[in-house]
């Protein structure tokens, strides 16, 4: 009975140990950057950060999706002298097509 009390107290501490670390380096990294002052992403960052990050959620879903399913699909697909890779170039093409897609469903609700 002792060793489980003991343990559990040793336990304890180490959690709260390891929580006031980690505060105190959250507190150390957010630094005050105020004075000089605050960068702001513009427009163009954003909208492509957003473009990058939505093709890589679809391609990550066309390989689970292509090896769940155990498709068979070539490594490569060319037109002319351009190669590209099938499923990353699906990727792209849907989420430049998503606003527009966005779009017409907006505009379609309104109907």
């Amino acid at each position: 009975m002792a060793v489980v009390i003991i343990f559990s107290l040793a336990v304890l501490l180490l959690v709260v140990v390891s929580l006031r670390e980690r505060m105190r380096q959250r507190y150390l990294r957010e630094k005050d950057w105020g004075f000089i002052g605050e960068a702001k992403p513009s427009q163009i960052s954003q909208a492509l950060t957003n473009l990058i990050g939505v093709a890589g959620g679809i391609y990550l879903t066309l390989v689970i999706l292509a090896t769940f399913l155990e498709l068979q699909i070539p490594e490569r697909v060319s037109f002319g002298r351009i190669s590209l890779e099938p499923l990353a170039a699906i990727s792209i093409l849907v989420s430049l097509a998503q606003p527009y897609f966005f779009k017409a469903v907006n505009a379609w609700r309104r109907l």
